[in-house]
């Protein structure tokens, strides 16, 4: 009786499995699919994706004091200052998720006071 079951239960989930498999296959190679990644690839290579953490918006003097001062401290970490009209802005670092930008948050916070996670292109 257990010997039936089990090969029933098998032969089912082998079937299913099967045709679940190739359902997902088939969406996965569709036109319209392999259009939206790329799509996204091309959007991604103009406008950047990830995240930065911007520890400065002021003035240009203070700017650069605050991006030499992060040098400093953490020298292994990319740095720039960035420019919008009438404001300067020091970002730093390039994470590719916001939970690892959280998490190099919570060690620059120890000694710059008000930084934040921006998405890259913002």
């Amino acid at each position: 009786m257990k010997n039936t079951l089990f090969l029933k239960i098998l032969f089912v989930s082998l079937f299913f499995g099967t045709t679940t498999l190739s359902a997902q296959n088939a969406t996965n190679s569709s036109e319209e699919i392999k259009r939206l990644i790329e799509k996204k690839r091309d959007y991604d290579k103009v406008v950047g994706f990830g995240y930065k953490i911007q520890i400065y918006n002021g003035k240009e003097t203070t700017a650069k004091r605050k991006q030499a001062q992060f040098k400093i401290l953490y020298p292994r970490v990319y740095s720039r200052l960035v420019y919008n009209a009438p404001e300067w802005k020091v970002q730093v670092g390039n994470y590719k998720t916001k939970l690892d930008a959280d998490r190099a948050l919570l060690i620059f916070q120890e000694e710059f006071s008000g930084i934040i996670v921006v998405p890259m292109g913002k």
